[in-house]
């Protein structure tokens, strides 16, 4: 089993900034998993948002948060970071931190989710 303990979120102007992390323990956390988060709005459905590998060292982003999310690692306590910046409306979604394999990731169907965490934009 995978414990994830998110934090972060909350709501900002459009342009703001947000951190959200992540903290993953567990028996079963794996080093073939990736971390990364998803988001589900009404609008949009559920999306990747960005993925990073075990080691931190490979990263993929959704097209549309390239240039305005960096997600980052601290391999030592299994920890995520999802820095926004520039925040928009339609970045508006409850944001979930998942963990799993790779492709799993890609394919919305992460081994394991967080409790997920409110992100609001204001126009």
């Amino acid at each position: 089993q995978v414990q994830l303990s998110e934090s972060g979120g909350g709501m900002v102007q459009t342009g703001g900034s947000l951190r959200l992390s992540c903290a993953a323990s567990g028996p079963s956390l794996m080093e073939s998993f990736a971390m990364g988060w998803h988001r589900q709005s009404p609008a949009k459905g559920r999306e990747l948002v960005a993925m990073i590998n075990y080691s931190g060292s490979r990263a993929l982003y959704a097209d549309s948060v390239k240039g305005r999310f960096t997600i980052s690692k601290e391999v030592s306590n299994n920890t995520v970071y999802l820095q926004m910046n520039n925040l928009q409306p339609e970045d508006t979604a409850v944001y979930y931190c998942a963990v799993g394999h790779g492709p799993d990731m890609v394919a919305g169907s992460p081994h394991y989710w967080g409790q997920g965490t409110q992100v609001t934009v204001a126009s």
